[in-house]
């Protein structure tokens, strides 16, 4: 799940004391003293606190009071807490809550945004943890993995999802038992969701049409070369082929697929929800009322439980547009683990991360909960008993230890497994922008891209009107010196390879 950046509306951002108020239950002070410790000695437990997106459902919150304090208290001498922020305001929370050196151990963010987030001094060098205490952790996450977090020789995160990654977000999960219910087999063109949102419409009006306006899977197919994105805020991409660094807004494929996401408005089969709650797209695709949402590789594998809770004949497959054209591995996973400056346990951090990563049970209790209670394993499938999230599986991917649910074709793990086999390797695979000389225009551009050109690219404007004074602002805010800044580093970073 990248989970992309949210529309920032008028409202602002929450105060960071409200969200310290929707804590887990088994919050407590810093320092909470308890019996227990590491391999079972009774001791003082350590706290260690997580900044963690989302809600918080009952069944986690008894898992984290209980069976997972336990193990934490056991295995590792952990009290371990965690603090949920829900989506929408995750970003901008994190950025107040650690300004403010509130007690954060690690935190969960975007890879690309790896080098603003050094900037601001919101993760710290982890060369020398790792080497003291992530060594089980090396065994399933392999050195290249962990290149994808390197600054000027030193790793600040760890790329916490290892899986097959070309051409990450830019496939489309579809309602297939609805597509082939309207008299379709598959979707190759942008035209193709068009007709299928206009049929479905038609033929069950109880749907509420497209989750999602996948903006990324549309840019794959309007694009005349692969693009890869490079900066904060979706604001430069890289061409493939070019090996250019470009304004993305000022692209013709951003313009093209805001105007096609306009038609979409225009025909009715948009909702505003899709500009106004952005990120709220994975939920909406979950109740089984939509009819897609932006897919990465298995996407369709990890929401069918929670799809199928709600609307029990859905089957779900995902599409990559305009097939044909070549994939990229442009990323060692789109999301990363920091541990702040400020952690107050930044070991206890890194101890949590090496325990999840050291063997399949432990893996599979942080991620599914109790065997027996929560999940079964059977004939090397996970079958899951309640629909209860624990720790997202998307932010610990790891393929040495990933299982697949019974109702998943054999054939589409065969698929999942072999996909990057035939990828290419993007040319700024590892790439990590430097924003220190231009923070103030980041800042400035994000404001444009948050607000303007999030409402042309989901075609919540009138193209015609709205995207030249989206551009003149993007202009203003500095959009050129910033990608002239881009295209410096990047060339410096092709020369050295």
């Amino acid at each position: 799940m990248s989970k992309g950046s949210a529309w920032k509306m008028a409202a602002g951002v929450l105060a960071a004391a409200m969200i310290i108020g929707g804590c887990s239950g088994n919050n407590g002070g810093s320092g909470a003293s308890g019996e227990g410790g590491s391999s079972g000695t009774p001791g003082k437990l350590e706290t260690m606190t997580i900044l963690y997106p989302g809600e918080e459902n009952d069944r986690m919150s008894e898992f984290l009071d209980n069976e997972f304090a336990e193990r934490m208290a056991s295995d590792l001498g952990l009290k371990v807490e965690l603090v949920f922020v829900p989506w929408a305001q995750y970003w901008e929370q994190k950025d107040i809550m650690l300004a403010a050196n509130e007690p954060i151990d690690l935190y969960w963010d975007g890879l690309p945004d790896l080098a603003a987030i050094v900037n601001k001094k919101q993760a710290r060098p982890l060369d020398d943890l790792i080497q003291e205490l992530g060594q089980d952790m090396l065994k399933v996450l392999p050195e290249e993995q962990l290149q994808g977090a390197v600054i000027d020789g030193q790793t600040y995160g760890i790329p916490s999802a290892y899986a097959p990654s070309s051409a990450m977000y830019q496939l489309v999960t579809v309602r297939q038992d609805i597509l082939e219910q309207v008299g379709m087999t598959d979707l190759k063109t942008a035209e193709d969701l068009k007709t299928f949102a206009s049929k479905a419409a038609e033929q069950f009006p109880e749907l509420k049409g497209p989750a999602d306006i996948i903006f990324k899977p549309l840019t794959r197919y309007f694009a005349e070369e692969q693009f890869n994105w490079i900066a904060a805020e979706d604001l430069v991409v890289f061409g493939e082929e070019s090996k250019h660094a470009y304004s993305y807004f000022e692209s013709q494929a951003f313009q093209d697929m805001a105007k096609f996401n306009r038609s979409m408005y225009d025909a009715g089969l948009y909702s505003e929800d899709l500009t106004i709650k952005y990120n709220e797209r994975d939920s909406r695709m979950q109740t089984g009322l939509y009819l897609w949402v932006e897919g990465s590789l298995g996407k369709e594998m990890e929401i069918s439980s929670a799809v199928k809770a709600n609307a029990p004949d859905a089957e779900l497959k995902s599409y990559l547009l305009a097939s044909e054209k070549p994939r990229y591995i442009t990323s060692t996973g789109g999301e990363v683990l920091a541990i702040p400056m400020t952690a107050p346990n930044p070991e206890g951090a890194m101890k949590f991360i090496n325990w999840l990563y050291q063997s399949e049970d432990n893996y599979l209790f942080a991620l599914y909960g109790v065997e027996g209670q929560d999940y079964e394993i059977a004939d090397g499938r996970i079958n899951k008993l309640t629909a209860s999230e624990f720790f997202y599986e998307w932010m610990f991917r790891n393929q040495h230890y990933q299982l697949f649910a019974p109702e998943v074709d054999q054939a589409a793990i065969d698929n999942y497994m072999s996909w990057d086999e035939d990828a290419l390797i993007s040319d700024a695979l590892g790439f990590r922008f430097n924003n220190e000389h231009v923070r103030g225009i980041e800042t400035q551009l994000r404001e444009v891209a948050g607000k303007d050109m999030a409402a042309v690219r989901s075609g919540f404007v009138d193209f015609e009107t709205g995207y030249p004074k989206a551009i003149e602002k993007l202009k203003k805010a500095g959009i050129d010196e910033y990608v002239a800044e881009v295209q410096r580093q990047l060339e410096e970073f092709l020369a050295s390879k």
